[in-house]
């Protein structure tokens, strides 16, 4: 199914376990809407702390240059704000306070799309990406019934139901984005992450190479692919 434009006025929430990943799998999207009129925002579970190779590194030094990072590739793409949890990277657990976090900002931000890393994924290894898939979809799940989690109804929040929940880097893509005029921002993000490129000379090669080998059959020239679940 190829996306047809969507709404202006309208909100996407993007939950993301490190700084850069979310702009591998969905920079372009979140960029074309943007500029369709759409308000964005992002939750970053974990500021990235273990992200480096660099058996030096400080991983408060380390998770500090990755939030800033975080903020300037954001910028980039139109953002319109960005919550840190600071959970800590390599540990994060489906627990009960995770899944309230997420209920919590879905309530807060009250969003018609999420998207987030696809938890079933075969031989998905980052035990950050499965756990926040999944507490994604739990968190989801919460925010639109007024029974789970009460308190947060008392503080003055109303539960939200999302339309729809697009997971990246999916084994069964049935959604896609064409991204050819947000590419270069899509990229452009990318490069703002410098503590986590190695080859940023062929950084742009490689993400346009996906780009094509994803949209081509779909008789796109550049796209993004989601698994898309409707939820309303």
């Amino acid at each position: 199914m190829a996306e047809t434009a969507p709404q202006a006025g309208r909100k996407v929430l993007v939950v993301a376990a490190h700084p850069d990943d979310a702009k591998f799998g969905c920079g372009g999207t979140v960029a074309r809407w943007v500029r369709e009129g759409w308000e964005a925002h992002e939750l970053i579970c974990t500021s990235g702390d273990k992200g480096s190779h660099d058996l030096g590194v400080n991983p408060y030094d380390l998770a500090a240059l990755r939030e800033q990072e975080q903020q300037a590739a954001a910028r980039t793409l139109g953002v319109s704000s960005v919550t840190f949890l600071r959970l800590r990277d390599g540990e994060l657990e489906m627990t009960m306070g995770f899944r309230a976090q997420l209920s919590l900002l879905v309530r807060q931000i009250q969003p018609q799309v999420v998207i987030t890393h696809d938890p079933w994924r075969l031989y998905q290894l980052h035990p950050d990406h499965r756990a926040v898939g999944m507490t994604t979809v739990d968190g989801i799940v919460a925010a639109r019934d007024h029974l789970f989690f009460p308190e947060q109804l008392q503080a003055g929040l109303r539960h939200h139901r999302p339309e729809a929940l697009y997971l990246f880097t999916t084994d069964h893509p049935n959604a896609w984005v064409d991204i050819a005029e947000t590419i270069d921002l899509k990229i452009q993000a990318l490069r703002a992450h410098r503590s986590q490129i190695r080859d940023v000379e062929g950084l742009e090669e490689r993400i346009r190479t996906r780009a094509r080998e994803v949209g081509e059959p779909q008789g796109m020239p550049l796209a993004e692919a989601f698994h898309r679940i409707e939820l309303s």
